[in-house]
């Protein structure tokens, strides 16, 4: 395997019950160039793949009673006991909503990783006992999905387009929303005037020092006015 400098992501393994959600997703656009480019190598694995009845079953009853059906430890512990004997080893992250809440911060972390193996909870969620087989824990947001999977979608992109040419500009993620703390300024392409719309005129005058400082004062407003919990309190 060639080995890459920072931030490229060598491989990410996806344990799941549903391999076929990833099909689209993983198969279009920023995602399907990366892996072309062999920029990221992606693997889905089926859980159920590591049972050993003949119905093949993830899930049981509760202990204690109560709604729904819980994930069984063994075919997880099969799972990532497997994946554990490649090299590397790779960082286990179980997508779950009492994870830690994804960030930009996060998945530039998680980006500086060489392999990481995805945990798609389903039902109820998974035996507590499987909890301790994650490295981490990570949430895309507070609620609840009906598992995994979505979550795990989410995180490769937020994951894949940062890494060196997944984007096709190096330039491209430096003023996205939540880099540097602040929401991305407003966009505008042509026409200059559109149903009574016109552009701003600093966009249209050249001056790049003055359309550099139309953008900072944008990002700062628009972060004050829609997430405020985002500036520093010295802004």
């Amino acid at each position: 395997m060639t080995v890459r400098a920072y931030p490229v992501l060598v491989r990410i393994d996806i344990v799941t019950i549903f391999p076929e959600m990833f099909a689209g997703p993983f198969d279009a656009s920023i995602i399907r160039r990366a892996r072309d480019a062999a920029l990221v190598e992606i693997a889905i694995h089926d859980l159920r793949d590591w049972t050993t009845d003949r119905h093949r079953s993830v899930d049981d009853a509760p202990f204690g009673g109560g709604p729904g059906m819980v994930m069984r430890p063994e075919p997880w512990f099969g799972a990532l006991e497997s994946q554990r004997e490649q090299s590397p080893p790779g960082r286990a992250i179980l997508l779950t909503p009492q994870g830690r809440p994804l960030t930009q911060a996060i998945a530039a972390e998680l980006a500086a990783e060489s392999r990481l193996i995805l945990m798609c909870g389903r039902y109820e969620g998974v035996d507590e006992r499987v909890r301790g087989l994650a490295d981490d824990e990570i949430s895309v947001g507070d609620y609840v999905l009906s598992g995994g999977e979505p979550a795990a979608i989410v995180l490769v992109d937020a994951l894949v387009r940062l890494l060196p040419g997944a984007l096709g500009s190096e330039d491209s993620t430096a003023e996205e929303s939540f880099i540097g703390g602040l929401l991305e300024y407003p966009h505008y392409t042509r026409p200059a005037e559109f149903r009574g719309q016109a552009v701003p005129d600093v966009l249209l005058s050249g001056n790049h020092a003055e359309i550099a400082r139309w953008r900072r004062e944008q990002r700062l407003q628009r972060t004050r006015d829609r997430r405020p919990d985002l500036l520093p309190t010295d802004e």
